[in-house]
């Protein structure tokens, strides 16, 4: 079934669809760029299952999927991060407006000023989080050493787990569309799970 995409997925293009999807999530988090990554994640594993396992030159690779989107994770990251920082004060008068956005701001720089960022990371699997902590991170000019790190982590995390939800998913399960729904809906618990946890911890001090 995914070698109907073949024109897609078997093209080096897969990695600029991929870069170009995750890259603008930042800004409209509604795109699937997840969907994305674990649909050419399982066409690589289709591609490897057909080579014998070696998938070496193949298009889509694992590795390459895994970087690229990590460092179009980066990016966008960085790109919101700017925008917020020279957003002046309209962005921050919405934000002072909004309690729940106040307390996210006062929470991230904590865990930022403590150097401890996991709130960075944990984000990136939450409904717009990465844009959140982003934006937020550059309306409260933190540091960009401070904050590039974690997010390179996040997007590291991120992308390697969605890439092994496609590539396991269609080893255990075929290649086919099964395995790209059952890894999708996996990611998608990690999601739910990740919007969970932030709403239910506490805020510091």
């Amino acid at each position: 079934m995914l070698e109907n995409l073949g024109s897609l997925t078997g093209s080096p293009w897969i990695y600029a669809m991929v870069a170009l999807s995750v890259l603008l999530d930042v800004f409209v988090p509604l795109l699937p760029s997840g969907v994305l990554v674990i649909t050419a994640a399982t066409a690589a594993a289709a591609g490897s299952a057909a080579a014998g396992g070696a998938a070496t030159g193949r298009v889509p690779d694992v590795m390459a999927l895994i970087l690229c989107a990590t460092t179009a994770s980066v990016l966008g990251d960085l790109a919101a991060y700017r925008l917020a920082w020279r957003g002046g004060e309209r962005l921050d008068r919405a934000i002072a407006r909004s309690r729940r956005l106040t307390t996210a701001q006062e929470r991230l720089g904590e865990a930022l000023s403590a150097g401890g960022g996991a709130l960075v990371v944990l984000a990136r699997f939450a409904p717009a989080g990465r844009s959140v902590v982003s934006l937020l991170a550059g309306t409260a000019h933190r540091r960009a050493r401070d904050f590039l790190p974690w997010s390179a982590l996040a997007g590291l995390s991120w992308a390697a787990y969605s890439v092994a939800l496609g590539y396991f998913g269609a080893h255990w399960l075929g290649a086919t569309w099964l395995a790209t729904g059952v890894s999708v809906a996996a990611l998608f618990g990690a999601v739910a799970g990740a919007a969970f946890v932030m709403r239910r911890r506490p805020v510091a001090g």
